[in-house]
């Protein structure tokens, strides 16, 4: 008799429900995992809210992808992994008990490493840094301080760099100052905030501008940002519709655009191996930025991403 488990299935917008389904076989090549957790990410909410594009139900455990357990069982050919081992996964369904994927896909985690690690997430960070390409003393600002702001903010802290963060949310601002911001600067008039940065950096504006939002609102701000030269690495997940740009204003002052969203899956790897390697060495310390929420809540955390009360910052699920 088949092996079952519990899984969320978004049955609709804002519709969430438990089911007990079979649990998946690892064929060759692949690896089940016994998930600790995962993530709830940015780009959960629009399929959350429902957009005219999405076919519902999704797949059980759908769109789930930023888990985190212990190897239960491996398919043939699979080496360089054993049962029991502690990873982190790069799939798609892991808003459940179990979930699989290819064995390029699981990445073991340091043994220092034992709190929660929904890896894709921190990994996005680590590579949305490098592709930012931000160094010692250049004048960076981040524009959104959510769980994505917030990390690359701290990275660019840790290599030197002066950091300007910007945000409507007075608590995100506080975080922001805790992990390294030089200035937290208020959103709520996009006016006087590009003033602010301006009189800190006496007209010059900055280096390297790091949109963390998904807004047109914020990518307009960003975009203001941009020293002549500078870089403009955007990091929102823009899934809402299509956007204008001033383009007249990058081409006049010559910034470099970045599209800082990683395809290529040996990167995506390297960046999650990076930053559980920068959490087990207590350099990142993503865990007050955590509120876990059981799989039979998975509602309440979108609710929570959506609605974002005071303190919070990024919803974990678990099993």
């Amino acid at each position: 008799m088949a092996a079952h488990m519990r899984a969320a299935v978004l049955a609709g917008p804002r519709r969430i429900e438990l089911a007990e389904v079979e649990r998946p076989r690892p064929g060759p090549g692949e690896v089940l995992v016994r998930l600790h957790g995962c993530g709830v990410c940015g780009s959960n909410l629009a399929p959350w809210q429902g957009r005219a594009w999405f076919t519902y139900p999704f797949a059980p455990g759908v769109p789930g992808h930023e888990g985190w357990g212990v190897v239960e069982r491996l398919g043939a050919g699979v080496d360089g992994l054993v049962e029991g081992q502690r990873v982190a996964l790069l799939s798609g369904a892991a808003f459940a008990q179990y979930d699989l994927a290819a064995a390029d896909r699981v990445l073991p985690i340091p043994e220092a490493l034992t709190g929660p690690f929904p890896g894709e997430a921190l990994g996005c960070a680590v590579n949305v840094f490098r592709r930012a390409a931000i160094g010692q003393g250049d004048t960076v600002a981040v524009v959104g301080a959510g769980f994505l702001g917030l990390m690359v903010l701290r990275l660019a802290a840790l290599a030197g760099a002066r950091v300007l963060a910007l945000s409507r949310r007075e608590t995100s601002l506080a975080l922001a100052r805790r992990l390294g911001a030089d200035e937290a600067i208020p959103t709520g008039d996009p006016g006087a905030a590009e003033a602010r940065v301006r009189d800190l950096t006496g007209g010059r504006l900055c280096r390297v501008v790091v949109e963390a939002i998904g807004s047109q609102e914020a990518l307009d701000l960003a975009s203001r940002l941009v020293a002549e030269g500078g870089r403009l690495a955007i990091a929102g997940y823009h899934q809402d519709g299509p956007r204008t740009v001033d383009m007249q204003s990058w081409n006049w002052r010559g910034i470099d655009v970045v599209n800082a969203h990683e395809r290529d899956p040996a990167v995506q790897r390297e960046g999650v191996l990076a930053a559980a390697r920068l959490v087990a060495e207590g350099r990142l310390d993503p865990g007050p930025l955590y509120r876990s929420f059981p799989l039979d809540r998975l509602a309440d955390a979108f609710q929570a991403m959506e609605e974002r009360p005071d303190g919070f910052v990024k919803a974990l699920v678990t099993p």
